[in-house]
């Protein structure tokens, strides 16, 4: 494959006027951080292993990249250690501002992650745990009971991603219809050929599109 950036930007010789078809584009490698993490990294980890024993188990890997902190969770454990991240007071990480997904088809097995963008308003930091599933069993414990925030954010993870936040109190699709089939930010979800719910009209697949020249 040609390491050629192609889709969104330049696109050419297609009707696609999206600008999305045949969007390729290499995922940079991000290697796993050693200690010193630098800045206030090695306190909150330190901080984390002191508070929650069985860090070891929970922890895939550590990542600092453009000077953030992703800590890399076991999905079975993300409900416990937000709440050490939570309730610990040398952590304090009192809000969770954001759970997201992203879909990594064709660069990792488990392709479906969770990221959850947490603060401490305490000390005036911010942290990400990320969580990685396969499309085949996209299960994780819900973080509701930790972080009511989480609430309508893991609904729209459910439905724009098919993760499933098992013990969520009413985990329903919050954007899409009840009755829609697929989760659309899903990257092997049709672009178009989709009818629109009123009216009758249908979006035309990428490559059937006007183009304007």
């Amino acid at each position: 494959m040609s390491s050629e950036p192609k889709g969104m930007f330049g696109v050419g010789g297609t009707g696609d006027t999206s600008g999305f078809g045949g969007l390729v584009r290499r995922r940079s490698a991000v290697l796993e951080a050693q200690r010193p993490y630098g800045g206030d990294f090695d306190e909150i980890v330190d901080a984390l292993e002191e508070a929650y024993p069985g860090l070891g188990d929970a922890l895939e890997r550590v990542v600092v990249d453009r000077g953030e902190l992703t800590l890399h969770i076991v999905p079975s454990k993300i409900a416990e250690v937000c709440q050490t991240m939570r309730d610990d007071m040398a952590l304090r990480f009192e809000l969770l501002s954001s759970v997201s997904g992203v879909d990594y088809l064709g660069t990792d097995e488990r392709r479906l992650h969770i990221v959850y963008q947490l603060t401490s308003m305490t000390y005036r930091r911010r942290i990400r745990l990320e969580c990685a599933v396969t499309a085949d069993d996209p299960r994780l414990p819900s973080v509701t009971s930790v972080y009511p925030t989480a609430d309508w954010q893991e609904r729209e993870t459910y439905d724009m991603f098919g993760v499933i936040f098992e013990g969520h109190p009413n985990l329903t699709r919050i954007l899409m219809p009840d009755d829609w089939e697929g989760y659309p930010q899903r990257k092997d979800y049709p672009l178009g050929g989709v009818p629109v719910e009123y009216k009758g009209a249908e979006i035309p697949p990428p490559d059937q599109r006007r183009a304007y020249k």
